[in-house]
C-alpha cells in the first residue's frame, strides 16, 4: 500500500481562532434504546418496519456510545480533536415528551459533558437531531402547533441541567430534512407524506427554532447560540429559461425556507409560490416570533444538485437529476463530489448581513473502505475532505464569514434510512464486535489538526 502523502494544507492556514471538531447525533450512535427509563422516539418506531430501512437495520445498539462514551472521547483526544458536537436524545431526558424528567438520562449527559471537559474537549450540544418522542408524534408531532410548547419545555430542561457547563448550543439540526423527508416524502420518521403535513411541520419548526434560541439566551446568557441548516448548491440541468426558473424555486425551498424567517425576511414566497399555502398556519404574531438573533449559523453541505422543470411533479414542477445519471464523480450516497459547492454556500449565506458567524457544522462523505488487517484505507474520503477544505480555506482567505469546520462524522454509525451501509466515519466500527479503528482519513485529520 502506498504511503499517504503529506497533507497539502494545515489547520494553521485557517488562523488561530478557527474552530475544528467532529459531529455526531444521539440516535445514530448511542444505542441503549430502552436503557434506564428512556422513552420511544419516532425513529424507534420507524425502524420497527424493516421495509423502511436498508437491509432491515435498526439502531438499538448501533455504536453503543451509551456505554462506550469514555472510550470514544479518549480516542477523540488522542486524535487532537478538541470540539465535539453531539445531540441530546429528547426521550432520554423526557421519556413522555413533557412532564417527568428522567434523572438517569440527565446523568448520562452530565457524564458525557464532564468527561469532555476533563479531557479539554469543548461540548457543542444540538437540542433536536430528529428523535421526536413517539408519544408526541401520536398527537401530531411537528404538524401540531403545541410542539412549540413541548419543545420549549425540553429546551428549558436541557438549559437548566447543562447550561452551567455547555456554552455552545444548536437549536435544530437541518429542519428542511426532518420536515421534508419525514413529513413530505415519508422516507424518514415518522413517515408522513404530502403538503398538508409538510407545511405546518415546517412553520412550527421555524417557530421552535426561534423559541429555543430565546430560552437559551435567557437561561444561559453567556452561551454562543446557533442552529444548523442543510444546504446544497442548486444549478439548472439545462440552460433554458424553465430550468433556470426551477433552480431559483428549488433553491428557495432547500436553502432559504428556514433561514430567512429567522432573519426577519419572511418566507421566500415570491420565488417559491407553493409557500403561499403556509398562510392558514400563520397566526398574527408568528412572523415576529420567528425572528432570533443567532450568534452563529451552522451550514451543512455535502454536494450540489442539478434540477430541471418537470410537469409530472405536483406543486413544485421540479425534479432533481440524480448524480448517477449525470456522469459525474459520486459518493456511496449517489451525491456528486463537487468541492466548489461548499465555497459557494459559504458565500451565499455570508451575503446575509444579519448573520454574525458561519460554521460548517457538517461535511463529509461515505465511500467504500478497504480493510487490510489493522489498516483501513479510505483514500476517497481523505481526498474529499482535503478538496472541500481547500474551498473552505479559499473562502476564509477571501474574508468570507467562516469561523469553523466540523467533520461528519467521528465514527461510522446508523445512517437513518440507509442503515449501516454508508460509512461516513473517520473511525471504523465493526458492528459485530464494536471495535474502533482509526481510518487513514482519521489519521490524516489528526495530523492536520496537530499542525
Amino acid at each position: 500500500m502506498k504511503e499517504q502523502k503529506e497533507p497539502f494544507l494545515n489547520a494553521s492556514d485557517f488562523g488561530d481562532d478557527f474552530t475544528w471538531g467532529v459531529s455526531t447525533a444521539a440516535y445514530q450512535i448511542e444505542g441503549g434504546h430502552d436503557a434506564d427509563g428512556k422513552g420511544r422516539s419516532i425513529w424507534d418506531k420507524f425502524t420497527d418496519n424493516p421495509k423502511m430501512i436498508h437491509n432491515g437495520d435498526q439502531a438499538n445498539v448501533t455504536c453503543d456510545f451509551y456505554n462506550k462514551y469514555k472510550e470514544d472521547i479518549l480516542l477523540m483526544k488522542s486524535m487532537n480533536i478538541d470540539n465535539y458536537r453531539f445531540s441530546i436524545s429528547w426521550t432520554r431526558i423526557l421519556p413522555y415528551g413533557v412532564g417527568t424528567i428522567n434523572a438517569a438520562g440527565v446523568d448520562f449527559y452530565n457524564k458525557v459533558i464532564d468527561f469532555c471537559l476533563e479531557n479539554e474537549i469543548t461540548p457543542w450540544v444540538t437540542l433536536y437531531h430528529w428523535d421526536l418522542p413517539q408519544i408526541l408524534e401520536n398527537k401530531g408531532g411537528w404538524t401540531n402547533r403545541e410542539i412549540t410548547t413541548w419543545f420549549s419545555e425540553f429546551t428549558q430542561v436541557c438549559a437548566d441541567a447543562f447550561g452551567d457547563r455547555v456554552k455552545h448550543w444548536m437549536v435544530l439540526n437541518e429542519p428542511m430534512v426532518f420536515t421534508g423527508a419525514g413529513y413530505f416524502l415519508g422516507v424518514h420518521a415518522p413517515g408522513k407524506k404530502g403538503l398538508k403535513n409538510f407545511l405546518p411541520a415546517a412553520h412550527h419548526a421555524v417557530l421552535c427554532q426561534a423559541a429555543g434560541g430565546r430560552i437559551l439566551r435567557k437561561l444561559v446568557p453567556d452561551a454562543q447560540i446557533g442552529t444548523t441548516f442543510s444546504c446544497s448548491q442548486i444549478t439548472p440541468y439545462r440552460q433554458n429559461r424553465r430550468d433556470q426558473k426551477t433552480a431559483i424555486m428549488v433553491d428557495a425551498l432547500l436553502n432559504r425556507l428556514f433561514i430567512e424567517p429567522a432573519l426577519g425576511l419572511g418566507y421566500p414566497t415570491k420565488e417559491a409560490p407553493v409557500l403561499k399555502k403556509l398562510q392558514p398556519y400563520i397566526q398574527p404574531t408568528d412572523m415576529e416570533n420567528c425572528i432570533f438573533d443567532f450568534d452563529f449559523i451552522g451550514i451543512q453541505n455535502y454536494t450540489r444538485e442539478k434540477v430541471k422543470y418537470s410537469l409530472l411533479v405536483p406543486y413544485i414542477r421540479a425534479k432533481i437529476v440524480k448524480a448517477s445519471k449525470r456522469n459525474v464523480e459520486t459518493t456511496l450516497m449517489d451525491w456528486e463530489v463537487y468541492p466548489p459547492s461548499i465555497y459557494n454556500m459559504i458565500k451565499k449565506f455570508g451575503a446575509y448581513t444579519q448573520i454574525k458567524k458561519i460554521i460548517i457544522t457538517e461535511n463529509g462523505a461515505a465511500f467504500e473502505d478497504t480493510i487490510e488487517g489493522e489498516i483501513i484505507s479510505d483514500k476517497d474520503r481523505l481526498n474529499f475532505l482535503q478538496r472541500y477544505l481547500s474551498e473552505v480555506l479559499k473562502a476564509k482567505q477571501e474574508g468570507l464569514n467562516i469561523h469553523g469546520y466540523f467533520v461528519w462524522t467521528f465514527t461510522d454509525n446508523f445512517e437513518w434510512a440507509e442503515g449501516y451501509h454508508p460509512r461516513f466515519g473517520l473511525v471504523h466500527i465493526d458492528f459485530k464486535t464494536l471495535k474502533r479503528t482509526v481510518k487513514e482519513s482519521g489519521k490524516w485529520f489528526s495530523k492536520f489538526l496537530s499542525s
